[in-house]
């Protein structure tokens, strides 16, 4: 089973569902080499004229250095099947094992002169158009920043055009 690009208006997609409680994964890389973590932070939306998508990568992340290295990267959105797979690409890091994708069970699948996840049902192939470090001195109040950064490891936030949309045939 291959994809087909579709028109990004064409989709019918809660991303309030499908990033924060199905979950995704970002991945970057190329053909010889490539890593993807699992993320259930993100956005969809419009900035500077072009459809977008912001995820939100940790400091210590192994994939934020693909993402930072390559101008694109792809956001793969996989069924609820794969929430083991999901799980594992969340909590093992690419440095920790000779092989990720094998360890996960998972496919690369070269696109686009990128990597996304053969097992997916959607992926979202992004050019990055800005990255910032969340700083804290701009957290509002009501954010509780000790809650979630108990290290003071502030995300970066990646925003990026997407440029490609693939649904599984």
């Amino acid at each position: 089973m291959g994809f087909k690009e579709v028109n990004i208006e064409e989709l019918q997609f809660n991303p309030f569902t499908k990033i924060g409680k199905e979950w995704l994964l970002i991945t970057a890389g190329n053909e010889e080499k490539s890593n993807m973590m699992t993320a259930s932070w993100g956005g969809v939306g419009i900035m500077w004229g072009k459809n977008v998508a912001s995820v939100y990568i940790r400091p210590q992340r192994y994939t934020k250095e693909f993402v930072d290295k390559e101008e694109l990267f792809t956001m793969s959105f996989l069924s609820e099947d794969f929430r083991k797979e999901l799980s594992f690409c969340g909590s093992t890091s690419g440095r920790d094992v000779e092989n990720k994708w094998e360890s996960a069970s998972l496919t690369p699948l070269v696109t686009d002169g990128t990597v996304g996840v053969e097992e997916a049902n959607m992926i979202f192939v992004c050019k990055k158009l800005y990255r910032q470090e969340m700083l804290e001195d701009c957290f509002e109040s009501h954010v509780e920043p000790e809650k979630w950064y108990p290290q003071k490891d502030y995300h970066f936030m990646y925003m990026a055009e997407i440029v490609k949309v693939l649904v599984k045939e």
